[in-house]
């Protein structure tokens, strides 16, 4: 064997055979040198990277320091993006929790999967069909261990949880941290400013369940320590795995009102708590990095930093900030469904660089997989591989995405740099020169309106046609 070849790949399968030859007298030494140079090089092609994806709960475009915010201090998320890749034209395909989430886990658009009418309740009797294909299930397949840490939101039901969609396990709430169990009634009046006073009153005033796998094992959960308490887990599945690969889906419930942190941490004035709970957040991204370092294994890793929407506004300073983007939470606008995103992974994306790659959440699924080299049941996704995009060796072969109101109803199209909206008139936005959307330019260009009309007609004609049916508890 030769001497810089890794112990652990042994003399076994095609290895084995290959030092069989190096060791032959009658192979030619330039043979021999090619092939110590290939046996060197395999290492490296057959590493599958881990892969972590954290999604935050109505975090705003502006509400990172990398992304332009000059009142919240995000350290830990700056130094991600200095030692890694910000993408500024990055979107969710809905801009509210359930069709969001859906999206992301599934590669496709939320109608695909039958969660595009608004978000998932307590009382709800439905939720992700078992049988739809998620990133955890492609990941397990490949030999991956899989974590889901924190918010679900595709149904509470033990047939639509977590660990029936590929997951090993399942610790957090599983959907929104202002819902309560069981049918979401007989929640106390206290306003947002009260709750973040009296922290240990406000916890009650609300009643989501903890859970651990299918089990509640608190309600209400202690949001306080919440966010703490999900990075502890995420951690310790991180040390348990570090051999690797995994695959770990951090979703905060933060900063998703109520809001809350552990006591001595918060500042007393209601007024900066949104910030403390993003500089929260920062701090404890820095503590699951500092890991990743500990274990040496921050270059077999991929992690993508995001939201699952754009700030819930009316909420003002409960509520994040678009940055230069308009409007927010529940909307169209680019406030709504363009997120911040961070891609850190140390060796395989172009350090400190900036893109405006047009790309989406569903594009994650496909893009681990092929990183992973898994391979993709036969069947229709709305994702694409965005691996050259990523590492900054291609352009996006994203070219259009459809935008669908909060309670699913068709609305838009994203061609290139055009955007139509097809409100009680037509909006028609040119985002490369004006990103905020003010200037609606559908009377001057009445021909792509009714080109890019028709196409996102015909776009959505094909999702209506091949959705799959939620699951429904008989």
């Amino acid at each position: 064997m030769p001497p810089d070849a890794p112990e652990s790949m042994g003399r076994s399968g095609e290895f084995g055979i290959a030092c069989e030859i190096a060791h032959d007298p009658a192979v030619p030494a330039s043979v021999k040198r090619l092939l110590l140079c290939l046996l060197l090089a395999l290492p490296a092609l057959a590493a599958r990277p881990n892969f972590i994806i954290i999604f935050t709960d109505d975090q705003g475009y502006g509400d990172l320091g990398c992304f332009g915010s000059e009142l919240i201090q995000t350290p830990h998320l700056d130094q991600l993006a200095r030692e890694g890749r910000c993408f500024t034209s990055f979107y969710v395909a809905s801009s509210v929790c359930t069709p969001s989430r859906a999206a992301l886990l599934t590669g496709s658009y939320p109608k695909r999967v039958g969660l595009h009418q608004h978000v998932l309740f307590p009382q709800s009797r439905h939720g992700l069909n078992p049988s739809t294909l998620t990133l955890a299930d492609v990941l397990k397949e490949a030999g991956y261990a899989t974590a889901c840490v924190g918010k679900w939101h595709l149904g509470h039901h033990p047939e639509t949880l977590p660990t029936a969609h590929g997951f090993d396990s399942y610790f957090g709430i599983p959907y929104s941290n202002d819902m309560t169990h069981p049918d979401n009634k007989r929640k106390r009046k206290m306003s947002l400013d009260e709750a973040w006073k009296d922290p240990a009153r406000g916890i009650t005033s609300w009643n989501p369940p903890l859970m651990e796998n299918e089990e509640i094992v608190q309600m209400p959960a202690d949001q306080r320590t919440i966010t703490r308490r999900y990075t502890d887990r995420a951690i310790e599945f991180v040390r348990d795995h570090r051999e690797g690969p995994f695959f770990l889906y951090l979703a905060h419930s933060m900063p998703h009102i109520p809001l809350f942190v552990p006591d001595e941490i918060k500042d007393p004035d209601p007024k900066n708590a949104y910030t403390c709970v993003i500089e929260h957040i920062d701090t404890e991204v820095g503590r699951l990095v500092d890991t990743l370092r500990e274990l040496e294994i921050e270059e077999d890793t991929v992690l993508v930093f995001t939201s699952d929407n754009g700030p819930w506004l009316p909420f003002k300073h409960h509520g994040g900030s678009a940055g230069p983007l308009r409007a927010g939470k529940g909307t169209t606008y680019e406030g709504g469904q363009r997120v911040p995103c961070v891609v850190w992974a140390p060796g395989r994306v172009p350090a400190g660089t900036r893109s405006a790659a047009f790309a989406t959440t569903m594009d994650l699924l496909p893009t681990f997989a092929s990183l992973a080299g898994a391979k993709l049941p036969e069947g229709r996704i709305d994702g694409i591989d965005l691996g050259k995009t990523f590492t900054g060796e291609a352009p996006s072969p994203r070219e259009e995405m459809l935008f669908y109101t909060k309670n699913g109803k068709l609305e838009g199209i994203r061609q290139g740099e055009w955007k139509l909206l097809r409100k009680k008139q037509p909006e028609l936005y040119h985002l490369a020169t004006d990103l905020g959307e003010r200037n609606n330019v559908a009377e001057e260009h009445p021909e792509r309106v009714a080109a890019l009309t028709r196409r996102m007609t015909r776009l959505d004609a094909e999702i209506t046609e091949n959705a799959v049916p939620v699951w429904r508890k008989p």
